[in-house]
């Protein structure tokens, strides 16, 4: 209203305009003056036939004559010269036009993932995953650090729902990641934290796989040190989200542990039951060939059944499983076939094969990289001494195994 005011401001007589009048013209309920549709065609930039206003009468000669000033005679001023001034008000519009749309277009720009950006991080974050497999978890907590960084300055910002939801899924599998490599450290607060978190942004996503794994991934931490039960349900509350996936890795995976748990807890009767399921459920699944974190081939799930086994007391087909998994492990496979030769050694020392248990555990702490040899590898070894007869446990092969994991790291 103020810029259509402006531009007949100098003007007796000028028309009135309000944002009423506007409506009302607009519904057709009244007419403008036939001099005010020549001011709303020369705002507008257009004939008066284009304001749908124009009823086929000459509006052209029309003269407004405003009220002399200070003593001068007055004076006339046509039509054309509003049209002259026509042009000064349709660019102040098309100005605010382009204006605004900079702006917005600043806003979008400035919080916008572009695609390379990313990609890089997709990328970033599945080389992640792979380095986890055999790289220290002291060494990879940093660069998952770094890596989390990168992509919260991201999600910091307001960003279009699909970049979001993406987002939202690095940041929980890198949580997961830094979760687990600060369990493996011993750092057990912090990594129920990290699980928590990891499982905030899962949910975030949407994306009920990545629920489903975090929830499995999480039970690693009440597994290894307690309470069990904890890693039953979490277990369970994964194998209920991805059920209508059922030939997913992640459904495989969460049945998997879940028979582990339930042997580790005692409850011989539901992990039998359990691991049936899950030999299903990997056979449905077919296995993985992905190498990386969240990927579950073979070897793994030959890992899982071996927990299972050992925990059960069915050595003969514990080490049968053991040495199937063994075959199929590289030489960049971290932790995992020092986990299965020391389940090995649990499996001698069932069957009364004390000295041979001793040596087996001994032997495999030794070997390992002294990064690698972190308070879960720690604990396994421990349980070769614990399920020792109790007469035997303060032996000489049971005292050097003890001597050897308390070893500082680096020492033969």
């Amino acid at each position: 209203m103020e810029q259509i005011r402006g531009l007949v401001a100098d003007q007796n007589r000028a028309p009135r305009v309000t944002v009423e009048q506007l409506r009302l013209w607009e519904t057709g309920r009244h007419r403008p003056l036939r001099s005010t549709v020549l001011v709303l065609a020369a705002f507008y930039a257009c004939s008066p036939a284009d304001l749908a206003l124009d009823d086929s009468e000459a509006v052209t000669g029309i003269v407004l004559r405003p009220e002399p000033r200070h003593g001068h005679h007055a004076e006339s001023i046509n039509v054309p010269d509003l049209v002259e001034r026509a042009p000064a008000a349709a660019e102040h519009l098309v100005n605010r036009v382009d204006g605004v749309r900079r702006a917005v277009d600043r806003t979008l720009a400035s919080a916008t993932v572009n695609s390379s950006q990313l990609d890089h991080i997709d990328e970033m974050v599945l080389w992640a995953s792979q380095e986890y497999i055999s790289t220290p978890p002291g060494l990879m907590l940093s660069r998952l650090l770094d890596l989390l960084g990168e992509v919260q300055e991201l999600a910091a910002c307001r960003q279009p729902a699909t970049v979001q939801i993406r987002l939202s899924e690095l940041t929980a599998m890198l949580s997961t990641l830094t979760a687990d490599a600060l369990m493996k450290l011993g750092d057990l607060v912090r990594s129920r934290s990290w699980y928590a978190t990891a499982r905030t942004a899962a949910d975030d996503s949407g994306n009920s796989e990545l629920r489903a794994r975090v929830r499995a991934q999480a039970a690693m931490l009440p597994f290894y040190y307690g309470p069990i039960t904890s890693a039953v349900n979490l277990c369970r509350e994964a194998r209920a989200i991805s059920n209508r996936a059922r030939t997913s890795a992640t459904h495989a995976f969460a049945a998997a542990a879940e028979a582990r748990a339930l042997a580790k807890l005692g409850a011989e009767a539901e992990a039998e039951v359990a691991l049936r399921y899950a030999a299903k459920a990997f056979e449905n699944f077919g296995g993985d060939s992905s190498s990386d974190a969240f990927a579950f081939p073979e070897r793994r799930y030959l890992l899982y059944r071996s927990g299972t086994l050992t925990a059960l007391g069915h050595t003969r087909e514990a080490r049968l499983t053991q040495e199937q998994a063994l075959a199929l492990y590289t030489d960049k496979t971290g932790i995992d076939p020092a986990l299965l030769r020391l389940e090995a050694a649990i499996c001698y020392a069932r069957d009364r094969s004390l000295d041979e248990a001793c040596q087996l555990a001994g032997t495999t702490f030794l070997r390992m990289d002294p990064a690698h040899r972190t308070p879960i590898v720690e604990e396994r070894a421990r349980e070769v001494v614990e399920v020792l007869p109790p007469a035997i446990r303060a032996g000489r092969a049971a005292r050097e195994l003890l001597e050897i994991i308390e070893l500082p790291p680096g020492r033969m």
